[in-house]
């Protein structure tokens, strides 16, 4: 079972994203705050859930939760000021939305740029740790899902609809036989042998 807090006295916010090491498409952040008393033994990393498990956790998270929002970074931005960067942009846009102002914030990983004036705490495997860093990692997954889902209804060639935009083969494939479409993030390294690339 996940921990409910890591202070008790505090309102926390967990925060984590989903997308980082895509070739296409934003990334997607997540901040929630949940009940102290709070208890859910399903709750656990996105990435340890099979996509059924996310998809039929996310309405109970959005239904108990005492706030929660999403931040979304696209992959212009992604370009112009790298991933790292556009990670934490996009977990201050989730935070910024949140309905109640967290007192403390818990980030999944070992880095972030403040927030403000809330304190916050970095946890390496947060999301494997923490209930609320596992819901901000459930919903910033399955938020982006749906988004790269929407997305290979126009570019059909790439697969993003089981892919993700993560650098699987057949995503590459299609990189090389197909050029890039106005999703893909030109900053990174998109084939193997990086070729020059025209959009």
């Amino acid at each position: 079972m996940l921990k409910s807090y890591f202070n008790k006295t505090l309102i926390e916010a967990g925060c984590d994203e989903a997308g980082r090491g895509c070739l296409a498409g934003p990334v997607y952040a997540a901040a929630v705050i949940l009940p102290k008393n709070y208890k859910n033994k399903w709750l656990d990393d996105s990435k340890k859930l099979s996509d059924k498990d996310r998809y039929e956790l996310r309405p109970e998270i959005e239904e108990k939760a005492i706030t929660w929002a999403i931040g979304v970074v696209d992959n212009l931005e992604i370009d112009e000021i790298n991933i790292l960067k556009a990670s934490f942009l996009a977990m201050h846009r989730a935070i910024d939305q949140l309905n109640q102002k967290p007192e403390l914030l818990l980030i999944d990983g070992n880095r972030f740029t403040p927030y403000k004036k809330i304190n916050h705490q970095c946890i390496i495997k947060g999301d494997a740790k923490f209930l609320s860093i596992a819901a901000a990692s459930i919903l910033a997954k399955t938020y982006r899902d749906d988004f790269m889902k929407d997305a290979a209804n126009n570019y059909p060639h790439y697969s993003w609809e089981q892919n993700m935009g993560y650098p699987t083969k057949k995503h590459r494939e299609a990189i090389r036989q197909f050029g890039t479409t106005n999703l893909h993030r030109l900053t990174f390294q998109l084939l193997p042998k990086q070729l020059s690339l025209e959009l």
